[in-house]
């Protein structure tokens, strides 16, 4: 990349490229490929000015050997090319609203009158259509409002105040537009399906292949808590399918050889062999879209109020407006009063608030699928997490491995590999990475792999039944037994580590042990909510409740509970809100989901299992848990902010309603005033939220 560096100081650096012009798409690129890589913060291309303004990690020499090594080619060939980005939605909203003021400076400043009057007629027509259709329609609406203000300005050949009224609503519902449009693409760019690599069934035998190189008539493997990748028809087995992202409805459906099944879905039950029939999910980003652009039971109870008044005060505008006349006489007074209406600021703020918010959250990592989940958020008194993987590192390691039965230490790691790799999760995770590093190999040499959901895998090996999971699932549910003689190795096992259990034909072949380091910032973060109004914190999980007991000691939770199924943890969280609470449930691993369900609001980590990012109301990037205190405070200033948009648009609009009663304010200024402040709060509401005090 040929570049010059304009401006930099410590961590960040302002780059220009030295091209004559810089197309959308090659910007789009050019900021997918730097935020791919290891050593950047964060960057914003600016393809007008051709200017880069990148937060880096690295060192200065990194950054600048990386720059140098970028090549558009490289680029292309490496990665797909962004799609759906909102750079060309702002071109097109930043064009129009520079052309609509230009156009109205140029025709106030230079057109004759008759020619005004012209241009007036033509650009009222739709204002006047909404108002007749209110009109045949039986409806008291602020648009019913808007045509008589016009009209009634026009018929008294004010056609300046008229036209005034015109440009506002215009400027207002573009601004409204552009601000919703873009916070419906950050929200889906945000919802993304994020898989980066799928199962293709193969001549060979499945292979682990980018989602980038499959293609139509490919044949993918997806497994029991696995998202469904693409859009296609099951070719083989039969599985229940949870479709709640896509159309809302909890209950999951059973897809047998021939049932379509699409791209962010996910499969509770079961196994199959999908046939693509739309790669890399292309579908999905308009499946979402649609979802939120339908989805009104996700608009918060206060923004739904706001809008139900707007209406119901529509009629007493009116009814303000003809007392004015019927008193004074004065139409110009009586028009003062019909220029002002409570609908369009409380109409235009409040959800404009409510999407900057999501908007703001997404900036964050913080996936948020509805304006009322914020609003439960706000209002949250309890907090109920999971241990692994959200009190502890995502990324557990295997500490040791202790075989017995006379077992191969090796062999028994390279076993639980090669059946936990079909079930990604964070301790699943550990064994397959700890495998990696001792350069162990396992190749499928088991038959049909079965996942029992919060107990562990079963397969076969050789003839033989093989288990792992949780001593539960070992001990009690499959019956193994611990190998004569080694009854007291098992009792000194230390209860500083989770466990892994493995078992091969009925008896316990290996334990590995795994470290759960606790989040640095897991302690800081419970005394944070406390100052934030959180009253509770519990702590559920299906460790042994000498490791769970340690850990919530640790972290300073209120309550634990230990050697929960998930059943039960939905349980406790149904109980909490049976007793008047409202609940936040936060978790990553499928044995979450149903918990996440039953809360007010589930809250899942990113890198956790698909079912529970697909369950949950909101998604955290994980990164630290500072994102849950950063959620709250947005919640929290989103509140504020629409309540003191409420009383500012009561009180400033009944001033001018009892303004123009008195005739202090003509109809011109009237207008004018109600229109700029509209604006001005609906400004206000897209600014960005300030932080609470704590």
């Amino acid at each position: 990349m040929n570049a010059r560096i304009v401006h930099e100081s410590r961590g960040r650096m302002r780059l220009q490229l030295k091209q004559e012009r810089l197309s959308l798409a090659h910007a789009d690129l050019l900021e997918a490929w730097l935020e791919k890589q290891p050593w950047v913060d964060r960057v914003t291309v600016h393809e007008r000015t051709r200017c880069i303004i990148l937060y880096y990690t690295g060192t200065r020499d990194q950054v600048i050997a990386g720059i140098r090594s970028f090549s558009w080619k490289k680029a292309k060939e490496s990665m797909a090319q962004p799609t759906h980005t909102t750079r060309e939605l702002n071109r097109t909203f930043e064009e129009k609203l520079v052309g609509k003021i230009v156009c109205k400076a140029v025709c106030t400043l230079f057109l004759p009158h008759p020619l005004r009057i012209a241009r007036f007629a033509i650009h009222s027509l739709p204002f006047f259509r909404r108002g007749l259709f209110c009109v045949l329609h039986r409806k008291m609406r602020v648009e019913l409002l808007d045509a008589l203000s016009i009209g009634i300005s026009a018929f008294r050949k004010d056609f300046s105040t008229a036209g005034a009224v015109m440009f506002l609503l215009e400027i207002g519902e573009l601004l409204e537009e552009w601000t919703r449009k873009k916070s419906v693409e950050d929200l889906a760019r945000c919802m993304a399906l994020n898989v980066d690599r799928v199962w293709l069934r193969t001549e060979n035998g499945e292979v682990l292949t980018p989602i980038e190189q499959i293609a139509v008539g490919d044949h993918v493997v997806v497994r029991a808590g696995g998202i469904i990748p693409v859009d296609g028809i099951v070719a083989e087995g039969e599985v229940s399918v949870n479709q709640a992202s896509l159309t809302g409805e909890s209950i999951p459906i059973t897809k047998r050889i021939g049932g379509a099944v699409y791209a962010g879905t996910v499969v509770e039950e079961g196994e199959c062999v999908i046939e693509v029939k739309q790669a890399s999910g292309q579908s999905r980003y308009d499946q979402i879209v649609t979802m939120i652009e339908r989805s009104e039971q996700m608009k918060s109870e206060t923004e739904s109020k706001a809008a139900h008044l707007a209406d119901k005060l529509v009629p007493y505008t009116f009814a303000g407006s003809l007392l004015s006349l019927l008193l004074t006489g004065n139409t110009a007074r009586a028009l003062s009063v019909l220029m002002v209406d409570f609908s369009c600021a409380l109409k235009l703020a409040m959800p404009l608030a409510v999407l900057s918010a999501m908007r703001e959250a997404g900036k964050a990592h913080i996936t948020v699928k509805g304006g009322k989940f914020l609003e439960v958020v706000a209002q949250a008194d309890t907090i109920v997490f999971d241990k692994t993987g959200t009190l502890t590192h995502a990324c557990p390691q295997v500490a040791k491995i202790i075989p017995f039965g006379g077992n191969d230490e090796q062999e028994m790691l390279r076993m639980a590999a090669c059946l936990e790799e079909h079930f990604p999760h964070s301790m699943a995770n550990a064994v397959v990475e700890e495998a990696s590093k001792r350069g162990l190999t396992h190749d499928e040499f088991h038959s049909k792999v079965e996942y029992l959901v919060a107990h562990g895998i079963v397969s076969t090996v050789n003839g033989k039944r093989v288990c792992i999971g949780s001593a539960h699932f070992i001990f009690e549910d499959e019956g193994c037994s611990i190998p004569a003689g080694e009854q007291d190795r098992f009792d000194n096992l230390s209860p500083a580590y989770s466990h892994l259990y493995l078992a091969i034909g009925q008896q316990l072949a290996a334990v590995l042990c795994i470290s759960d380091p606790l989040r640095e910032e897991a302690k800081a973060v419970m005394q944070t909510l406390r100052h934030l109004g959180i009253k509770r914190t519990v702590m559920l999980t299906g460790d042994s409740k000498h490791t769970a007991q340690a850990i919530a000691a640790e972290v300073g939770v209120d309550d634990f509970c230990a050697e929960v199924l998930p059943a039960e943890k939905a349980q406790y969280v149904a109980d909490l809100r049976a007793e008047g609470h409202t609940v936040l449930m936060i978790g990553d691993g499928i044995n979450d989901s149903p918990a996440l369900s039953e809360a007010d609001a589930g809250l899942a980590i990113r890198d956790g299992a698909a079912i529970a990012r697909e369950i949950a109301d909101i998604t955290l990037a994980a990164d630290s848990l500072w994102d849950l205190v950063h959620l709250r405070q947005i919640s929290m200033a989103l509140m504020q902010r629409i309540h003191s948009n409420y009383r500012f648009v009561i009180l400033f609009n009944s001033s001018l309603i009892v303004l123009g009663v008195a005739g202090i304010l003509t109809p011109a200024a009237s207008a004018t005033l109600h229109n700029l402040s509209t604006l001005g709060i609906s400004l206000h509401s897209m600014s960005a939220l300030p932080k609470p005090q704590i």
